[in-house]
């Protein structure tokens, strides 16, 4: 399901991940609704919760990555209903991770929960793992 408002969010998205993976934090955390409700579950573990929280993780990753590009977004579902709407995604990228030497290939399987506030489609939830491809059954065991 299309929604022409809709339309260029997913290139928003890659723009602004194209800059994280360059260690500029300021266009992912500006794709966010600035309110108490809003939550990311990013691929360093833990959920942050509310504006605040969210900046501020959102900035501690930007901090890990360095001289990145973004390889490939993978549509892999995208529905909008009314005011709310979500894209899945995988995400590819080169990087360097946490100081390391030579750039790294990164996947991430994303969801991303939008709401429509005024002309604008914010991100409410982000939801980033790099558990792209098929894992064992024991692998959920912790």
């Amino acid at each position: 399901m299309a929604d022409s408002n809709f339309d260029g969010v997913v290139e928003r998205l890659g723009a602004a991940l194209g800059e994280i993976v360059k260690g500029d934090p300021a266009p992912f955390q500006a794709l966010f609704a600035k309110n108490d409700e809003v939550t990311l579950a990013n691929p360093f573990g833990g959920v942050s919760r509310g504006w605040d929280n969210v900046t501020t993780t959102v900035a501690k990753a930007a901090a890990i990555y360095r001289d990145g590009e973004v390889i490939s977004l993978e549509n892999q579902a995208t529905a909008v209903v009314g005011d709310l709407a979500y894209v899945v995604l995988i995400e590819r990228f080169r990087v360097r991770v946490a100081g390391r030497a030579d750039l790294d290939d990164v996947a991430l399987r994303t969801t991303n929960i939008y709401r429509r506030e005024g002309n604008e489609w914010l991100l409410v939830h982000r939801q980033a793992d790099p558990r792209v491809g098929e894992q064992t059954p024991e692998s959920v065991v912790q």
